[in-house]
C-alpha cells in the first residue's frame, strides 16, 4: 500500500526532481500547503499572505524505500538553518517544514530532526507539523526541471581543460 510524505525545502523544483529519482518513489507533485487560503495560486503564495510553503507531494512504496530514506533526502537538498529562504529565495513560501501524515511520521521526523542537528552548528528551524491540504500548483510547475532537460537547480560545474 503506498504512503504519502510532503516535504517543503525551498523551492519545490530541485527537491521534487530529486524525489523523483528514488527508487520506490511512485509519483511526486508539487504545490502548496500549511496556510489558510483555499486553492492558492502561485502569484497568491509568493505574495506572502497566504501562509503556504511550497512543499512536494512524495507518494511511495513503504516495501521499497522506507519514510526515514525519505527523510535524509529532504534533509541533504536544503539548509535547514535559514529561517523563511534558501539561498536567494527569501520568504515563508520557502520555509522548512516536514509535514507529517500519521504518528509514524511524526515520531520518524521529530527523531530525523534530533539526529541531524548533530551536523549543524546553527540550529534547525524545520517545521514539523501535521499535513494539511494539499493544493497542487500548475500544470507549468509540475516536473519543471524534467521539462527543462535538467536534473537540478544547480548548474552543473564547467572544468577548464587547457589544450596542451
Amino acid at each position: 500500500m503506498e504512503k504519502k510524505a510532503t516535504f517543503g525545502a525551498g523551492c519545490f523544483w530541485g527537491v521534487e526532481a530529486a524525489f523523483r529519482q528514488l527508487e520506490g518513489v511512485t509519483r511526486t507533485r508539487v504545490g502548496y500547503s500549511g496556510g489558510t487560503t483555499e486553492n492558492p495560486t502561485y502569484e497568491d503564495v509568493c505574495s506572502h499572505t497566504t501562509g503556504h510553503a511550497e512543499v512536494v507531494e512524495v507518494t511511495y512504496d513503504p516495501d521499497r524505500i522506507s519514510y526515514e530514506q525519505l527523510l535524509d533526502v529532504f534533509w541533504a537538498k536544503h539548509d535547514p538553518t535559514q529561517l523563511n529562504r534558501q539561498g536567494w529565495d527569501i520568504g515563508d513560501n520557502y520555509r522548512s517544514a516536514i509535514f507529517f501524515h500519521d504518528e509514524e511520521q511524526h515520531e520518524a521526523a521529530l527523531k530525523s530532526k534530533a539526529g541531524e542537528q548533530r551536523n549543524w552548528g546553527a540550529p534547525i528551524v524545520t517545521q514539523v507539523e501535521p499535513a494539511q491540504t494539499f493544493y497542487e500548483a500548475e500544470d507549468y510547475h509540475q516536473q519543471y526541471l524534467e521539462k527543462r532537460g535538467r536534473s537540478s537547480c544547480t548548474p552543473a560545474l564547467q572544468r577548464a581543460t587547457a589544450a596542451s
